[in-house]
């Protein structure tokens, strides 16, 4: 007889317990036992944990299991998050929950917080956690007084691999084909940084390489070396020729992407006073090639019908649609490499871990450009003139924690609980190369190539450094009182979280210029993959070239310093009443301090640096704020049936380090330069939610809910029009508000079809800002929809286990609504991220108690991204089609 019945953790204790005797008598009477068998899929397995935390959380919390990420194959945290009710992921990286942009979430790692190695941004990119060290997800939607103030859409803390009970050990290995990657552009390049030369000539001549100075700083005079003039450029010539200059590409095949993981772990009892001793530790490397074809422009101010209603003729005629386009073929490798370690100590109610984690991410790109500037009279089809352009760049990524967390339970004290953790951890950017070279190209009236040169004029290459260093000190604690009267249980709660945070930003920028006219480089089509290797000895001693340091002209710079601190403590409760009622809440104190100062390079390394550093700078720079942060939720106990939720709190977003200095920096997210602004300020908000949670047998749930966030002091980005190109800025709005509804569900279909079962989520929203004129700049619309929110996200998946428990099998899909990347301008209508919908499918056979073979598709779909501004095309990216395929054996 095959009995389905269902599972929470107390029942299983308690059914362990009552069926532990009657089953050993038996079989010491006669060995036979009577075979009792539970169905249910290998997630609802799982989710009935899940489900059990969720019920238990006092606010608004979705939990995502290992065992979930597993399924829909995700390869890292950012991945796993967009099947997450109301979350969408942006540039494979950053989470929106509810439609708000990345600075409305934040990310904790089991409980702590980290600096992020993002150059343009103050939030962790989440990519960078691989799937193999997370134990769960939790994204609290609903702000608690034990979560930092800094709340706006919620908060994803990522929770690594617990220790084991036992012995585990396990491999896996994968290899990976894209149909995009069966050609690509590779090179073999300098990866060791500024050259030495530069560095010390930076001090020595005071950041200007002039001939005039060098000649005054080294005295020169006529000799034997020739005259002053000629010395000078020798010396000029001889800092050149440090840059990378041999960086020919290659048309190739790309490699298959590959990856292998490998952990241990193990308990172990001691005798002396009688604990358990444990250990995990895992390392996984992959290496992922991608090969993209993309295109960037600015539409016309004065766009023609033709170009919005029909594409095909639009492409011909880009003349009149386009100001500026950039068409683009990108060939990226990544190269990953992460580790984590985890040694405990279990002894009674106490236990003390420690837990490291090392991420190195690196990524290694060229991209061939062809730009257009319609505007300027430089098109291939009007006067037979593009520019041209080779770009390469290589990023190391790096984030180092290591983590001490202890656990304490003293039952000779009511109960008393004290949990505590001290975090440190560091995040490193470095760019050691990102060069680009910068050419003409010449067409005759058929298109056909006919010529390439080097114009006469600044930054014909380009050779940017640059650096972060981002180090954080966070400790914290909670205190927990458990009383029990009557039909009351009480849970006091108090707590403690100090964050110390400082970062270091620099770069270097070097022009290679063309003083004289223009230089033909090369007229056969066949040479143009070498011609970054154009710089030989001898061209550079025949031209009249020279370097230059490019040190941006005041008032904007291109490195700070920014430190922060934060204190807090607060005070909570939760009551549970007849375990029908129960109502928490409590008071969160903040303070909060920051300061962030754009610098010079010259600044570390001039005799005078202490003049840049005044009083009144460091004064204008500096936020130094403390606030309380009230929250309350009330929730209805249906039994074990159902839930009702009613929540509020009130949380600030404040403004990224970078978004508060006058630094520029090309935002990845819009590859549009963009400038901080000193004048911002926070953004307050007050957040309302309603939930209904719906739960039956076999993990099957339904939850449905409300919410409304009313926003004081929007950050949002402001763009400006100018040579054909988009920059960027930020202005605070005057308010904002965002509302919506969401659907979650987990639903057995076994009584139509054995093994099925269908999950998934649905978020439909609006939101409003509304920007003074006097901050728009030249927005079109000073009211609109906020930036990166989507009006409707959608999760929806059909899986399937088998009976026999040797197949499981899962097709997921997602889409989510159209978005402004970019606010319109200048008569422009707002740029618009088209849906993507991503179709994925995920099939696992266990051939034994020890293996599993995986077979993973992604983007079943071929779709592409593409951004639309006036009904035209300005922004679009092929992605692939990829077929994964992994092996895993645990011993």
């Amino acid at each position: 007889m095959m009995t389905r019945f269902r599972v929470n953790k107390i029942s299983m204790v308690v059914g362990a317990c009552l069926l532990t005797g009657p089953v050993l008598a038996q079989s010491q009477e006669d060995n036979t036992i009577e075979e009792v068998v539970a169905t249910g899929t290998r997630l609802q397995g799982t989710a009935t944990a899940v489900i059990e935390e969720r019920k238990n959380q006092a606010f608004v919390a979705d939990i995502l299991g290992a065992e979930q990420i597993s399924r829909t194959g995700d390869s890292d945290a950012a991945a796993a998050l967009r099947r997450v009710t109301g979350l969408t992921l942006v540039d494979g990286k950053f989470i929106y929950v509810r439609g708000l942009g990345e600075r409305y979430s934040s990310a904790r790692l089991n409980g702590a917080s980290i600096p992020s190695p993002d150059l343009s941004r103050n939030v962790i990119p989440l990519d960078i956690f691989p799937s193999n060290v997370i134990e769960s997800l939790s994204v609290q939607k609903a702000y608690s007084p034990n979560m930092p103030a800094a709340f706006g859409g919620g908060n994803v803390d990522i929770r690594t691999k617990s220790l084991p009970s036992e012995f585990i050990a396990g491999i896996q290995v994968g290899v990976e084909a894209d149909s995009n990657n069966s050609d690509g552009f590779t090179y073999n390049g300098n990866h060791s940084g500024t050259p030495s030369a530069l560095r010390d000539a930076i001090v020595h001549y005071r950041g200007d390489f002039s001939l005039r100075n060098i000649i005054e700083r080294d005295g020169l005079f006529t000799n034997d070396s020739g005259t002053v003039a000629q010395q000078a450029i020798a010396i000029n010539d001889g800092l050149l020729k440090s840059l990378p200059r041999n960086m020919s590409i290659k048309d190739e095949s790309l490699d298959p992407n590959y990856s292998a993981q490998a952990y241990i772990g193990n308990s172990f009892d001691e005798e002396w006073l009688g604990g358990t001793v444990g250990f995990l530790a895992s390392v996984a490397y992959d290496n992922k090639w991608n090969y993209t074809d993309r295109r960037n422009a600015v539409v016309s101010a004065s766009l023609p019908e033709n170009c919005a209603q029909n594409m095909d003729t639009a492409e011909n005629v880009g003349n009149t649609c386009f100001d500026s386009m950039v068409d683009s073929k990108v060939t990226t490798e990544n190269e990953r490499l992460n580790g984590l370690f985890t040694l405990g100590y279990r002894w009674n109610s106490h236990s003390l871990s420690y837990t490291k984690i090392y991420i190195e991410d690196n990524e290694d790109e060229s991209e061939i450009a062809v730009s257009q500037n319609p505007s300027q009279n430089i098109t291939i089809t009007d006067d037979g003139i593009a520019d041209y352009s080779q770009s390469f760049t290589y990023e190391e990524r790096q984030l180092d924690v290591d983590q001490f967390r202890g656990q304490h339970t003293f039952l000779d004290y009511w109960g008393l609980g004290i949990d505590w953790h001290y975090t440190q951890s560091e995040a490193t950017t470095d760019i050691p190369l990102q060069s680009t070279f910068n050419f003409s190209n010449r067409y005759d009236d058929n298109g056909g190539y006919l010529s390439t040169g080097v114009n006469g004029g600044n930054g014909q290459v380009e050779n940017d450094y640059v650096d972060m260093d981002d180090h954080m000190k966070n400790w914290g604690g909670n205190v927990t009182l458990p009383i029990s009267t009557g039909r009351f249980e009480i849970e006091l709660k108090g707590g403690w979280d100090f964050i110390d945070r400082a970062r270091y930003y620099t770069t270097s920028s070097f022009f290679i210029n063309n003083g004289g006219g223009s230089i033909n480089v090369t007229t056969n089509e066949a040479d143009l993959l070498n011609l970054p290797s154009y710089l030989t000895d001898a061209f550079i001693g025949e031209q009249n070239l020279l370097v230059v340091f490019n040190e941006p002209d005041a008032p904007e710079a291109d490195d700070y310093l920014a430190a922060q601190k934060t204190d807090a403590a607060y005070g909570a409760f939760d009551v549970i009443y007849d375990n029908t009622w129960r109502i928490s809440g409590g008071l969160r104190y903040e303070e909060f301090k920051q300061v962030a100062l754009e610098t010079s390079s010259l600044i570390f390394t001039a005799e005078d640096q202490n003049i840049y550093y005044n009083p009144d700078n460091i004064k204008a720079r500096s936020i130094d704020t403390d606030d309380f942060f009230p929250a309350l939720s009330l929730t209805y106990i249906g039994g074990d049936d159902y839930q009702v939720r009613l929540g509020y709190g009130e949380t600030v977003v404040r403004p990224d380090l970078r978004e508060v200095v006058p630094v520029g920096y090309f935002d990845p997210l819009t590859d549009i330069r963009t400038t901080g602004n000193t004048q911002l300020v926070s953004s307050t908000l007050k957040n309302y939610d309603i939930r209904y949670e719906l739960y039956g047998e076999m993990g099957n749930n339904l939850a449905l809910s409300l919410f409304y966030k009313d926003i004081v002091n929007p950050i949002e980005t402001v763009l400006r029009v100018g040579d054909s190109t988009y920059t960027a800025g930020f202005t605070n709005g005057t308010q904002a508000e965002l509302y919506g509804v969401e659907a979650e569900w987990l639903y057995d279909l076994s009584w139509a079809m054995d093994g099925f079962f269908t999950s998934g989520n649905i978020t439909l929203s609006d939101s409003e800002v509304d920007i003074e004129a006097s901050s728009a700049g030249s927005l079109t619309n000073t009211t609109k929809r906020m930036n990166g929110h989507s009006k409707y996200v959608a999760n929806f998946q059909l899986g399937y286990d088998s009976a026999n428990g040797e197949h499981s099998a899962s097709l997921v899909y997602n889409v989510f609504g159209e978005r402004i990347l970019a606010s319109g301008i200048d008569g422009r209508q707002d740029a618009y991220e088209q849906p993507f919908h991503s179709l994925d499918m995920v099939y696992s056979y266990y051939m034994d108690f020890n293996s599993t073979i995986k077979l993973r598709v992604r983007n079943l779909l071929g779709e592409d991204q593409e951004v639309t501004q006036d009904g035209v095309t300005v922004r679009s990216r092929t992605v692939g089609t990829s077929l994964q395929l992994s092996y895993k054996y645990d011993f």
